[in-house]
């Protein structure tokens, strides 16, 4: 089996890398290679085939080592990677926005494509920008081509998978569901790690994330914070809240992999965004273990059951600081609710698992192409 995936548009393995998410991102594929499927990126950076060949050994990269315009790059790339395109058995993309370019590959080299998406694009950009936003109708148009034209459209959510049977109920029966997984065996509790933050924020500095009420929050909180993450606040947001006389440390981006360790060394996760899709660094803090604690929104509502495995608090910065209050205040609560987070993880998000279900659907696409064949 020989599976291509297509990066979001404008995407690199660079880019991946320096917002340290690269190999959270490949850890399914590099699962997938052990498995015997042969698997090719198709991505958007310059050089990333000669920076990562080494580092994603057994992975095919193909890029734009023409260092091409952009629009001459995505006009051709049917053409630059047909030899990968023809050969592959499947192509998938990884988020709805550059799905126009894979489905002409998909019907180029006449495979079977996989419509992945991690979060609603239309919905995404309505809530940033409006919904009478022009872009807001291309995105529709596109999602509206990948639910059409795939042979299973992928989201990760029930939510996602709600919204899109009452958009376009025909393709309901097409529609699968595999949530955002966690490595388990690298985000765990480390209980013996001494607590040098009380709070932890992790995400990008944006409107979407409501970085701006958390530190509100933290304003009338005597609690040591570490944010991690950078974005189109950084600058307006350090600007004004500084750090907050000593009790907030601004950590920029950092290597995914270092990630289990400050989630050990800190008492409490907090996220308070608008919305979200399906939040990953929420999920890899609960399988460490931490109480967590997740703004009333969609996407993060999917995840967090209220005083189960975490708690639900409103977006305003009263609600967000009542609630880190209350866990820093009882650490009964913060154990309890920290085991049932960390088992809520493995049955659900767990890389052992969400790789099956990915791995039965490659086979379960191939077979019913083989089966249209005769």
């Amino acid at each position: 089996m020989h599976l291509a995936l297509f990066f979001t548009k404008g995407m690199s393995l660079k880019a991946w890398d320096e917002i340290g998410m690269l190999d959270r991102e490949v850890a399914i594929y590099e699962r997938l290679r052990d498995h015997r499927v042969e698997v090719s990126f198709i991505t958007y950076g310059n050089s990333d085939h000669h920076e990562y060949s080494q580092r994603l050994r057994g992975i095919t990269i193909d890029c734009n080592r023409w260092h091409l315009p952009s629009r001459l790059y995505q006009k051709y790339v049917h053409i630059l990677h047909g030899k990968t395109l023809r050969a592959c058995d499947v192509i998938k993309t990884n988020q709805a926005n550059g799905f126009d370019i894979a489905l002409r590959c998909a019907r180029r080299w006449e495979k079977p494509l996989i419509g992945r998406m991690g979060y609603l694009w239309s919905d995404f950009i309505a809530r940033e920008n409006g919904a009478s936003n022009r872009a807001v109708t291309r995105a529709r148009a596109i999602e509206q081509q990948v639910f059409r034209s795939s042979e299973r459209v992928v989201v990760t959510t029930v939510e996602m998978a709600n919204s899109i049977q009452e958009r376009t109920p025909e393709v309901s029966d097409k529609t699968i569901v595999i949530p955002n997984y966690v490595e388990t065996n690298r985000f765990v509790p480390d209980h013996d790690q001494p607590k040098e933050f009380d709070v932890l924020f992790v995400g990008r500095l944006s409107a979407q994330k409501n970085v701006s009420a958390f530190l509100m929050a933290l304003d009338d909180i005597d609690a040591k914070s570490v944010i991690v993450g950078d974005g189109n606040l950084q600058q307006a947001l350090q600007s004004q809240y500084g750090n907050l006389n000593g009790r907030v440390r601004w950590e920029g981006n950092i290597p995914n992999t270092d990630l289990p360790y400050l989630m050990n060394r800190s008492r409490i996760f907090v996220l308070p965004s608008h919305y979200e899709g399906h939040p990953k660094a929420l999920i890899e803090a609960m399988s460490c273990g931490m109480p967590v604690i997740g703004a009333n929104s969609p996407g993060i509502r999917g995840v967090i059951s209220h005083g189960v495995n975490g708690l639900l608090c409103g977006t305003d910065s009263e609600s967000i600081s009542a609630s880190i209050e209350r866990l820093l205040s009882d650490a009964g609560l913060c154990d309890s609710l920290g085991r049932n987070a960390r088992q809520y993880v493995i049955d659900n998000f767990s890389l052992d698992r969400v790789f099956e279900i990915e791995y039965h659907l490659y086979d379960e696409v191939l077979n019913e192409r083989e089966s249209c064949a005769f």
